[in-house]
């Protein structure tokens, strides 16, 4: 088997908003969209993102610990550029850290079992022996 995808779940009201947070600020690229889901890529990478539609009312109260996650040079900067964003388009969102390297974005009312991370590039410097 050969890694694909990965899928996530947004709220069905605020599926839009976030689909064009990666396209027009992350600069992600639509690969195939239904009616419930979109298949997505950044280019420069090789895995594909899903969004799913969610009707779910409650949120996962352990999803800190699943992020969709960048790497960056100012992680916090970039996090607060987006809140920022989000904001403008009436969608709340938070900030928070796991440390002084890597930190998480959530909005609450849109992502359904997942935060944003943004985490500096030496975190994921990993020696793989392939």
């Amino acid at each position: 088997m050969k890694f694909n995808h990965v899928a996530n779940r947004l709220a069905a009201a605020h599926f839009e908003t976030v689909v064009a947070l990666f396209t027009d600020r992350l600069g992600f690229v639509v690969l195939r969209r239904t009616e419930r889901a979109i298949w997505m890529r950044q280019p420069g990478t090789n895995v594909d993102l899903q969004f799913s539609r969610s009707d779910t009312a409650n949120r996962d109260a352990d999803k800190l610990r699943s992020q969709i996650s960048f790497l960056s040079l100012t992680p916090r900067e970039d996090l607060e550029s987006l809140a920022a964003w989000l904001a403008e388009q009436g969608l709340a969102a938070t900030i928070g850290a796991y440390s002084d390297r890597e930190f998480y974005l959530d909005a609450p009312e849109a992502f359904v079992d997942f935060v944003i991370e943004a985490m500096r590039p030496e975190l994921a410097e990993y020696e793989v022996k392939v």
